[in-house]
């Protein structure tokens, strides 16, 4: 049972009044956690219920919570009744149980309360479902990096690839992620940055396993997040930025200072498609305040040299400029081969 998707009703704390729905009925508390929150962190209304129930039921010995739950001085039974167990034998009258549930939830346990509930012939205890813990954005991550784990660690494939392997999947997987993005496809675009993101993961992976210079998906993540501190001092420090003007000039200021590079031309990478290289070397040009002149030569290359250095001084990124002729021009071509001319 997944606590993300429950609504839950707030648990009663210890003192509270009884519950006006009637004496006799009494009270079941589902309680939901996540396994992606560190065990023994519970909400408030999940330890006041849990301290003041009757009886407090798991049906999994291993449950991560029970050492926490134990230290608190809560007493559970590991036992997993059925619905009607639960009915008719552990919460008679105005007793509280809560069952706390495994990571996968109890599904036959609530299905079995829905059908009777459902029948309309039974004097039913008050129901609910309380999350205990709820997953904070980017917990589904860590269940990303424990399945690399597992694939790296037993996929007779996986097991032994190597970044050099890897290489040409992570171009492609970006070309696909552009795609993507210029066609608008919503569903291929939350894909393909998951195929993206696959890469770093792997990567990552890959790096941890190295016997010299090894190296976790967490330090790339720490180096990102030191990165993304250092270059916007107008959000984390005590810089300004009023316009994207301002903003790019305190990313490549502070970029400046991190590289201490001697020609602007360093990190460009030289294997990128000649257009997007061109227009990159173009923009360090420009953003440098350098004159450059462009190299004489004859020939086609020289046209679109001189073709992506104008594209970029007026605001047009070449690449994907000719990308998008290039499907009109696909598009033209399925035309004509749908006409049968």
């Amino acid at each position: 049972m997944n606590a993300d998707a429950a609504d839950a009703t707030p648990a009663a704390g210890p003192g509270a009044a009884p519950h006006p729905e009637g004496p006799g009925t009494g009270r079941l508390v589902l309680l939901t956690t996540s396994h992606r929150v560190a065990p023994g962190l519970l909400s408030w209304p999940a330890w006041q219920v849990l301290r003041a129930a009757d009886r407090v039921l798991c049906a999994d010995p291993d449950h991560p919570q029970l050492p926490y739950l134990r230290e608190a001085g809560v007493v559970v039974e590991i036992a997993a009744p059925t619905a009607r167990e639960l009915v008719d034998d552990v919460v008679p009258g105005d007793r509280t149980a809560v069952v706390l549930t495994s990571a996968d939830g109890e599904s036959a346990l609530t299905d079995g309360l829905a059908r009777l509930a459902g029948s309309g012939r039974e004097t039913m205890p008050d129901l609910e479902l309380l999350p205990g813990s709820y997953d904070l954005p980017g917990a589904r991550l860590l269940d990303l990096v424990q399945v690399m784990d597992q694939i790296r660690a037993e996929c007779p494939w996986s097991g032994i690839r190597t970044h050099r392997d890897l290489a040409k999947y992570a171009i492609e997987e970006a070309y696909e992620l552009v795609e993507a993005i210029e066609e608008g496809d919503r569903e291929a675009l939350r894909e393909e940055l998951g195929d993206v993101l696959l890469q770093v993961v792997f990567h990552a992976r890959i790096a941890h396993d190295d016997p010299d210079e090894p190296f976790s998906v967490d330090d790339v993540a720490g180096t990102l997040i030191e990165k993304l501190l250092h270059r916007h001092p107008h959000v984390f420090g005590d810089e300004s930025a009023e316009t994207p003007e301002d903003v790019k000039a305190h990313w490549l200021r502070t970029k400046a200072e991190e590289k201490q590079r001697a020609s602007i031309t360093e990190g460009v990478p030289l294997a990128q498609p000649g257009l997007a290289l061109a227009a990159k070397l173009a923009s360090r040009v420009r953003t440098a305040g350098l004159d450059v002149p462009l190299p004489s030569g004859s020939g086609i290359g020289y046209e679109l040299l001189a073709l992506a250095v104008r594209a970029e001084s007026e605001g047009v990124d070449p690449e994907a400029a000719l990308r998008a002729a290039a499907r009109a021009y696909r598009d033209a071509v399925v035309a004509v081969e749908g006409s049968g001319a």
